[in-house]
């Protein structure tokens, strides 16, 4: 198996506080979020500025309903589609090319539904996916949780905005 070096286990342009699992998990959850979270817009005020504005993904579901799914189910089954196929990249490949390739993946998903979608989900997921391999070191639950809870914040931003758009 990969043996897990803290300073070779994330792609080198993202921050060391990811790497650092003796911090808080509240104050560390909250950094990681704004990390996933503020990237993204950005790469979502560009997709549309390149692209223009794409109807968002169509999810058949109103109000406090679509909140839930968004917020609470789909962190969880996310997080458990992705562990199995990013420790097997990880043994194979090592966590660099696992994280990478992870979160393509999560790219080519999404995009499955909106096609610019996937240029802006690979941030988030390829942040997941560090969390997950950097915190697996304390416990796989420890990690996915810390994941779930990223992404459950990361998820509630847009959830808030369609909530506030059709509260029905």
């Amino acid at each position: 198996m990969n043996e897990l070096r803290p300073q070779a286990l994330h792609p080198r342009f993202l921050p060391s506080f990811l790497r650092d699992t003796s911090q808080s998990k509240l104050a560390y959850i909250l950094k990681a979020w704004l990390l996933t979270l503020l990237p993204s817009l950005a790469l979502a005020f560009a997709v549309s500025a390149l692209f223009g504005q794409e109807k968002g993904p169509e999810f058949g579901q109103p109000g406090l309903v679509l909140f839930l799914l968004l917020v609470a189910f789909a962190p969880i089954v996310e997080t458990l589609i992705m562990v199995l196929p990013l420790l097997l990249l990880n043994r194979l490949f090592g966590p660099q090319p696992a994280i990478i390739v992870s979160s393509l993946g999560w790219a080519v998903a999404h995009s499955s539904q909106v096609p610019v979608w996937g240029l802006i989900v690979w941030w988030p997921f390829l942040i997941f996916s560090t969390i997950l391999l950097v915190w697996r070191e304390r416990g796989l639950a420890k990690g996915m949780l810390i994941v779930m809870a990223v992404h459950a914040l990361q998820n509630a931003v847009p959830a808030l905005l369609l909530l506030a758009d059709n509260p029905s």
